[in-house]
Formats: structure tokens, sequence, C-alpha cells
């Protein structure tokens, strides 16, 4: 099978090169804003009609939340418009869709893990932009395949266990959130689920994949510190006394049935999956 990857320099393009070669049923090409732009669509158009890809996996987003509510536009073009635009031309060529989609398009107000049939609520500018460019997917592809998850992290990139760890290092005390709710996800375990998803060929719709566990970035943070063996302080503060430009939901745990019982597959526990990642930061530093 041959499967196109987009947004390749990202935290989860750069966690699918590392299983470039691990399935033999599965061809990879890596693309990024250089290789494509998945904003024109004759660019997508050309490069699919050439390559002719069985699968699309677009991990490709506009993913600064606050700046999102400064540059609306920005957002919506590579979070709404762009999906929409590879969901038309996959379905030119009779190539299925997997977009990644966020914990955001919930208004996080649930007291109970939300399921995939859920009721969307977004509430900032990004919320809006992943919210609508699901839309744009199922509307443009009845074939695709919608992948929510939440709290990414990785080894590559930014992301809040790197935060962690620098400010950690540099400082002797940090306040952390302890009023949000979800579950880590290390991008690598979410890249195996991807291809977990294609080699069963899973049915058409929206699943859920998180790292099992609950916590809130306070919790996630302490086992950042402990696990990196940084000697730092963390203490709770609320939503309240850290105010940020754009809302976040307060509950982001998710139903995760659906991707288990289509794929028969178990989901790491997210401490478990954060002792990995962080030992290979360690390797790096």
């Amino acid at each position: 099978m041959k499967v196109l990857i987009t947004g390749s320099k990202g935290q989860l393009g750069n966690e699918l090169n590392l299983l470039d070669g691990k399935y033999s049923d599965v061809e990879f090409l890596f693309t990024d804003f250089e290789e494509l732009d998945i904003t024109n669509q004759t660019s997508v158009y050309s490069l699919l009609s050439d390559y002719k890809p069985s699968w699309i996996v677009n991990c490709a987003a506009y993913t600064a939340v606050d700046k999102a509510e400064q540059e609306p536009e920005k957002a919506m073009l590579l979070n709404s418009g762009a999906p929409g635009i590879l969901a038309k031309e996959a379905s030119r060529i009779n190539a299925r869709l997997i977009h990644i989609s966020t914990d955001y398009v919930f208004d996080g107000k649930n007291h109970q893990p939300y399921r995939v049939d859920d009721k969307k609520n977004p509430l900032g500018i990004y919320a809006r932009s992943k919210a609508n460019g699901e839309d744009n997917v199922l509307n443009n592809a009845p074939s695709a395949i919608i992948i929510r998850t939440s709290w990414l992290y990785s080894q590559f990139g930014t992301n809040f266990v790197k935060t962690i760890r620098r400010a950690g290092k540099e400082r002797g005390k940090l306040m952390v959130v302890a009023d949000q709710i979800g579950s880590p996800t290390w991008a690598y375990d979410l890249a195996e689920a991807i291809i977990q998803l294609i080699r069963c060929n899973a049915g058409s719709g929206i699943y859920h994949f998180a790292n099992e566990g609950v916590c809130s970035w306070f919790d996630f943070a302490k086992a950042i510190i402990e696990f990196s063996d940084i000697s730092c302080e963390i203490n709770a503060t609320d939503t309240a006394g850290y105010p940020l430009p754009s809302p976040r939901p307060f509950y982001s745990v998710f139903d995760k049935s659906h991707y288990i019982q289509t794929t028969g597959q178990s989901i790491p526990y997210w401490r478990d999956s954060l002792k990995k990642c962080i030992a290979l930061l360690n390797e790096q530093s």
C-alpha cells in the first residue's frame, strides 16, 4: 500500500518516519510544505495523480492555539480549507484519507469520556478551524477517517514535555494548571495506531485515540519532572490563575472503544509511554 504523509516534519510526521520499513506492506511518501502545499488544489491534484496513493494521512495543521486568535485566516486555511482539498482529491483517485483532529472540537464541559458521536462545541478560533476541517473532510470524502487525539507530545518539535523539562532545569519552582483534565498522548503511539487502522482497512468515520489513563496538566508535569530526574518543585494553580488568549477545554477524556474494537489493539498507559519518550530525550541530551 502506498501511503502519502503530509506535514512530515511535525511531531506526528516524524514519528511516522520512524515506522518506515517496519511494515513490509506499507510504502511511505513523506511530504511537507516544500514538497506539497496542501492549501493549493492544483499542487495536490498533480502530486496525487502522479503518486496514486492508497491512503493519505494528513498530519499538517496550524497548531498555535493562542496565536490563532490573531491569525484566524491562517488557522482556517490550514485546518479547514486544506483538509477539504485533500478530501476532494482523495475521492477523485479513490484514495482514503486519514485526518488528524483534536479534543478542542468539544467544549470540555462533559463529566464522562467523550464518545465519537457526541456533539461538537468548539470555543476558540483554533477549535472552530479544526471542527470545520472535520466537516470538510467527511462532506467531501465519505470513506475518510477522522482521528481525534489530545495532549500530543514527542521527542520531536515543541511540546509540553520538552517545555517542562527545559523550564524545570532552569527554575526551581513551576506553577502548572490543575483544573484541566485529559489524557497525554505519545505521538509514536498515535503513529502506530494510524498504521493499525490502515492495515485493517478500518471503516470510515471518527475514531478517538489517546493513551490510557487520566490526569491534569499538574499531574503530567509532576510525572515529567520525576521521570526526568530533575530537581524542581511543581505547584498547582487553576485556569483563572494562568489566563491565555484562547479558551481550553476543562475535560478532554475520550471514549476509545471504537478504535479498540476495530483494531483489536490495546492502548498503552500514559505514564508508561511518557517514560519511553523521556528515555529517548535523555539519550539526545
